[in-house]
């Protein structure tokens, strides 16, 4: 391995942001999961979780996912619940992403994203599911102002990510990585064995 290479990779892994993550929830079309992938790679998101118990993980190509899973960690989950709970065991906040009925949504602009912070996406027909909605801490929207009042999933998540890029790099999160001397020396291991 060239010097080049070693010290990009070393600077990938400082600027991991270790308590920024996406769940997705039975996202089904491969092309949507590789994408939201790529995003996650490119805002620093080391882990994606996901919640697949009425879909199939879709099997992700190597050329249209840019070889992101295999920067991005992916912890596989079959229950909402059994997911939630290793969220809440790190003191993550969890937002679901859907247009709440009763008007009790927040803007992705008024939440804090430098904190401890999961957000939901659902699959492409549904969006996430009731179960989600009641499990989670809040909800969020992407304010819209056309008549169609929603996005891609992929990009839902790449605004909802390069917004909490935006307000991390104001507070210097890039900078200085969250990982124990431990952990960066082991994600910096797994990734020169890539």
């Amino acid at each position: 391995m060239t010097e080049q290479r070693y010290n990009k990779i070393k600077k990938v892994v400082l600027q991991r942001q270790k308590y920024l993550t996406v769940v997705l929830e039975n996202v089904h079309d491969p092309h949507n999961v590789s994408a939201v992938l790529r995003s996650c790679d490119a805002v620093g998101i080391d882990k994606v979780y996901l919640i697949y118990n009425t879909n199939k993980f879709p099997k992700i190509g190597r050329v249209s996912s840019g070889s992101a899973k295999k920067w991005v960690e992916l912890a596989k989950f079959k229950s909402v619940d059994e997911c939630f709970a290793e969220l809440r065991k790190e003191k993550y906040k969890i937002y679901s992403t859907h247009i709440s009925e009763t008007g009790k949504n927040k803007s992705l602009y008024d939440i804090d994203l430098t904190k401890r912070v999961a957000i939901v996406f659902g699959n492409e027909h549904a969006g996430v599911t009731d179960e989600v909605k009641v499990k989670s801490d809040s909800n969020l929207i992407i304010p819209m102002y056309g008549m169609i009042q929603s996005l891609n999933i992929s990009v839902s998540v790449a605004v909802c990510l390069y917004e909490a890029l935006r307000q991390r790099e104001e507070k210097g999160m890039y900078k200085k990585s969250k990982y124990t001397k431990a952990e960066f020396k082991n994600k910096l291991d797994y990734y020169l064995n890539k």
